[in-house]
């Protein structure tokens, strides 16, 4: 089964926490894949997706994320498992706190994708989030500006989740 990691950034924030995913996943058993050079059929070869964000602005999806979504509402994504990581900070954007987790996970479970690696929200501080569904985060959430200290252990137990989601 072969495992892409996509993920699109801003700043180096988001390439950090990808390449600590594959480090922790096995540096052999996933492809990593900057969304700037990513296209539509780079998807189809996967069995299984990692899709990693930024959240920008108030709520926005970095660009290259922003511009690869049209194409990716028509993929037919039924056979595949994916899984999201995202970058938010709680304290300067309470209200919209890692929204781009939800948007993207909004993106592949409409191409029929099965959605896993929910975490808890506990040990959040947030007034709102796209990416809070029945009081779970619909992917890895990390606050790498007030809360680094928790990265490294998140990662851990969310690859352990996804390792065993991926069969």
């Amino acid at each position: 089964m072969k495992t892409g990691l996509f993920y699109g950034t801003g700043t180096e924030k988001t390439t950090f926490v990808a390449n600590k995913i594959r480090k922790a996943f096995g540096e052999d058993q996933i492809d990593i894949i900057p969304i700037e050079s990513a296209w539509k059929r780079d998807f189809e070869a996967y069995d299984h997706i990692i899709a990693g964000t930024s959240t920008w602005f108030d709520g926005e999806l970095p660009t290259y994320w922003d511009e690869i979504i049209p194409e990716l509402v028509t993929l037919d994504l039924k056979n595949k498992k994916v899984a999201i990581f995202g970058l938010g900070d709680q304290t300067n954007y309470p209200d919209n706190f890692a929204d781009g987790v939800g948007i993207l996970a909004d993106t592949f479970t409409s191409c029929g994708a099965t959605l896993v690696g929910e975490t808890s929200s506990d040990d959040y501080f947030f007034n709102a989030s796209k990416a809070l569904k029945n009081g779970k985060l619909l992917g890895l959430v990390l606050d790498l500006e007030n809360q680094p200290d928790q990265t490294d252990k998140r990662i851990e137990r969310w690859v352990k989740q996804l390792k065993e989601a991926f069969g």
